[in-house]
């Protein structure tokens, strides 16, 4: 099969699933194209069946904002005639099925149907989506997909109450490869970041708003009174000043390392004993799910698709948004003994390998030739 994906290039959970989608099909035999921006940053392109092609937006004095969306429906136009593209998948409703849908109207005059496949990942819908400027076509480009999967069942639930949708929604998880977490890291080294003593957390996000990075600093100041420990903060945003200056002021600048964005996540979550994730929202978690395939298990809100990731009182617990204290001493309980910490440590495991790509890219592929299948018999 030859299929075109398109996603956000960046850190952000939809586009590191959709490059571990697409290297995995690879992998499998599909010839597999991607079509955005830059090069994806987990995208490995010396690997066989892999291509990429950039968008080039031409900048003009007349636009006020540069029309992505128009490069992106040409370039895909270009890519399908140039490698005979069979399937387009996109990740995020708009601007990618929206562009998607232009690509096709373009193709069909030409005689040439694409079908496409759209999945939400969460933001494209509960944030952005719904905003009143961007529903309607969101509305549109949702209806007027050949295929519409959702990362997890509460994505769904929301998507469903948000927008006047026609189409079916197929439930398709986010997932990891479990392949890579069977032997322990070679290099997780603890000692790098902390005394043998201490504890290590870990939070790993865009450090948006929705990911609350105050209360993670409130929790572990909570927790690092009774427990020797520190926090190691990955990731880049809006919120780490402020969330850097209540820590300076708290007197933990000592107690936590602010890393910035980094491509070694696995190295730095082999040697974590406990994840924070005490987000407004989520869609999925999948920072979650990596920090489990790590055996680390997780603090976690209760909000979005988190309960299905995280299993309250088995890979971690989960509590209502916002509430500090007891999401603070389900920490505590985790960390205090080192034998309750090391089945906690087991069962995140054994929970993240129910999310085995193995498991996943199966029901991709069944998407795939359903909807191939349908398009040669019209």
């Amino acid at each position: 099969m030859k299929l075109a994906i398109v996603c956000y290039p960046t850190f952000g959970g939809s586009g590191v699933v959709a490059t571990m989608l697409g290297t995995a099909l690879a992998e499998r035999g599909h010839e597999v194209h991607f079509v955005t921006y830059k090069q994806p940053v987990r995208l490995d392109l010396f690997s066989r069946n892999i291509f990429f092609h950039e968008v080039n937006v031409e900048e003009y004095p007349l636009f006020h904002y540069q029309p992505y969306e128009l490069a992106l429906s040409s370039k895909l136009v270009n890519v399908v005639q140039e490698y005979g593209i069979e399937l387009l998948h996109v990740h995020y409703a708009i601007p990618h099925a929206y562009a998607g849908y232009m690509a096709q109207q373009m193709l069909k005059d030409q005689g040439i149907t694409l079908p496409m496949v759209t999945t939400l990942h969460g933001t494209d819908i509960t944030l952005v989506g719904n905003h009143p400027v961007y529903k309607p076509a969101v509305t549109f480009s949702i209806n007027n997909s050949d295929v519409v999967t959702s990362v997890s069942a509460s994505l769904k639930r929301d998507t469903i109450e948000l927008f006047e949708i026609t189409k079916q929604i197929d439930v398709v998880p986010n997932f990891i490869d479990m392949s890579l977490y069977k032997t322990e890291f070679k290099d997780c080294d603890r000692t790098v970041m902390a005394f043998p003593q201490e504890r290590i957390i870990t939070h790993i996000s865009n450090m948006r708003p929705v990911k609350r990075l105050m209360d993670i600093v409130k929790i572990f100041e909570i927790v690092e009174k009774q427990i020797p420990a520190i926090l190691i903060m990955v990731g880049d945003g809006p919120e780490r000043f402020a969330a850097e200056e209540y820590a300076h002021k708290a007197g933990l600048k000592m107690k936590i390392k602010w890393v910035g964005n980094s491509t070694e996540i696995d190295r730095i979550l082999c040697f974590s004993d406990l994840f924070l994730l005490p987000s407004e929202k989520e869609s999925f978690g999948l920072a979650a799910l990596e920090a489990m395939a790590n055996h680390t298990p997780v603090i976690s809100t209760n909000t979005g698709g988190l309960p299905e990731v995280n299993e309250d009182g088995v890979s971690g617990y989960t509590s209502d948004v916002g509430n500090i204290e007891e999401m603070a001493a389900n920490a505590m309980k985790i960390l205090k003994d080192d034998q309750v910490l090391n089945d906690f440590k087991n069962a995140a495991f054994a929970k993240a390998q129910q999310y085995d790509i193995l498991k996943i890219i199966p029901q991709y592929e069944k998407l795939y030739n359903t909807v191939l299948a349908g398009t040669k018999s019209l």
